[in-house]
């Protein structure tokens, strides 16, 4: 997780992901200070779980009011492969230059998607794809962030099988990352068929989910706007299972739907409503894994 430094509304990003607002009720000192607030509080709260958290600092050059969202950055995988994942926005490039000093980006097998920007061909991570690990499958909603063929491309390389289909929004914008969409844990899902609008595409989704044994979870776009899709479940040191939303996701569920998601975890719900509302991304987001080397 990365500690941010100069958190704020990123312009760069705003025309592809209609999640963020711009509110100019809090100047930029403000959103900064109550960012890092939630940060640290969300944290605290991981660990308070025995949760292993590497928080890394952000610099204040290069400029990066991203940061705090590094799954978009880069991806670990089981076996050592590290993925450099390419990025749509410029001053988000400039977050891997961030990362290159720190250990455990080292002695890695890398794949480097990276040199794709200079052809406007983008991949963003685990924003881009949600990765069922178990079954070998990864899940895309293809938009200007997620390219079709680069996707089926790492998959070819991950030996992943890919699954990709379009989501729209309610004003029928392409929904920028699969994560805001789909949530898959070890034998749930939680997913918005409202945001499907060809329906084969979403019998596809809903069948591989079947077929792979895995209690689907239906939200509505009220509640994907709330980020109830962009939720993750960790295993803490002990092996409990913990399931990451936020509060506002929290809130926005019926106690049908709570109670559901809580039969497969202990529910974890920071507070995450300026970075939610500035960011357009929420707990998922700000969880990159680091998966051991064997």
């Amino acid at each position: 997780m990365v500690r941010p430094i100069a958190f704020g509304f990123n312009q760069q990003t705003s025309s592809t992901n209609s999640f963020q607002i711009n509110d100019s009720n809090l100047d930029a000192n403000e959103i900064q200070k109550r960012a890092l607030h939630e940060f640290d509080t969300f944290v605290d709260l991981l660990k308070e779980n025995n949760v292993d958290v590497m928080v890394l600092q952000d610099s204040v050059f290069p400029p990066t009011p991203d940061s705090i969202f590094p799954n978009n950055v880069f991806s670990s995988h089981e076996g050592g492969t590290l993925v450099i994942h390419s990025m749509l926005a410029d001053n988000r490039r400039l977050e891997r230059t961030k990362f290159k000093s720190f250990d455990f980006l080292t002695n890695k097998m890398i794949i480097d998607l990276s040199v794709y920007e200079e052809k406007n061909v983008f991949l963003e991570g685990t924003g881009s794809i949600v990765f069922d690990y178990a079954n070998k499958i990864a899940y895309a909603s293809l938009s200007p962030r997620t390219n079709r063929e680069l996707f089926e491309e790492l998959c070819l390389q991950l030996q992943f099988k890919p699954i990709s289909f379009v989501t729209t929004d309610v004003s029928g914008q392409e929904i920028y990352h699969t994560n805001v969409v789909l949530c898959i844990g070890h034998n749930f899902a939680i997913i918005c068929k409202e945001c499907f609008s060809d329906l084969s595409e979403l019998h596809l989704v809903l069948d591989s989910l079947d077929k792979t044994n895995h209690e689907i979870i239906f939200i509505n776009s009220k509640q994907l706007n709330s980020f109830a899709g962009n939720t993750y479940q960790l295993f803490n040191k002990q092996g409990q299972s913990l399931i990451v939303m936020s509060e506002q996701a929290a809130y926005s569920l019926e106690k049908v739907q709570l109670n559901k998601i809580s039969n497969f975890g202990k529910l974890i719900t920071p507070a995450l409503y300026t970075i939610e509302l500035y960011g357009g991304g929420s707990a998922r987001c700000m969880m990159a894994e680091i998966f051991e080397e064997l």
